[in-house]
């Protein structure tokens, strides 16, 4: 089944009005992805951010000290909310450091608004590092984990 138009133009009016930069719906064998921006947009625009809230001396250190292997990725958190390793307490976290996650793999939830968001790979590969405690709220274009890929 293929969504309509009114189906995918109220998705984009919801996310305006959220303030979200992606959202992502499945219903039965359909799954839409809707982003605003680009994923490397976002990652560009972040750390855009980053280096004009340093001081002068310093946004030069800082990005050497941020920079990454070219087989790292990062997942940024797409909105603001609490950060969830696990879908329930107790259960199973759905990726650990060391661990090889998939493309489309639920990688965490992030809860805002006291919806669940999924936060799912955009690529194939190893969890490198989880950047962010279970539990703690997180910014948008937080650093969640790093993905080699």
């Amino acid at each position: 089944m293929e969504p309509d138009k009114r189906v995918l133009d109220k998705l984009v009016e919801l996310m305006q009005r959220e303030g979200l930069d992606r959202i992502r719906v499945q219903v039965g064998d359909t799954d839409i992805d809707l982003r605003m921006s680009a994923p490397n947009q976002a990652i560009a625009a972040a750390a855009a951010d980053r280096t004009r809230l340093l001081p002068a001396g310093s946004a030069a250190s800082a990005e050497q000290s941020r920079a990454l292997p070219a087989n790292i990725k990062k997942v940024l958190a797409p909105l603001v909310g609490v950060f969830y390793r696990a879908p329930a307490p107790g259960a199973p976290s759905f990726c650990e450091t060391g661990g090889t996650v998939t493309e489309g793999q639920v990688l965490c939830i992030l809860e805002a608004m006291k919806l669940m968001n999924e936060i799912v790979s955009e690529f194939d590969g190893k969890v490198a590092k989880i950047c962010v405690n279970d539990g703690d709220l997180v910014t948008l274009n937080q650093e969640l984990m790093w993905i080699e890929t």
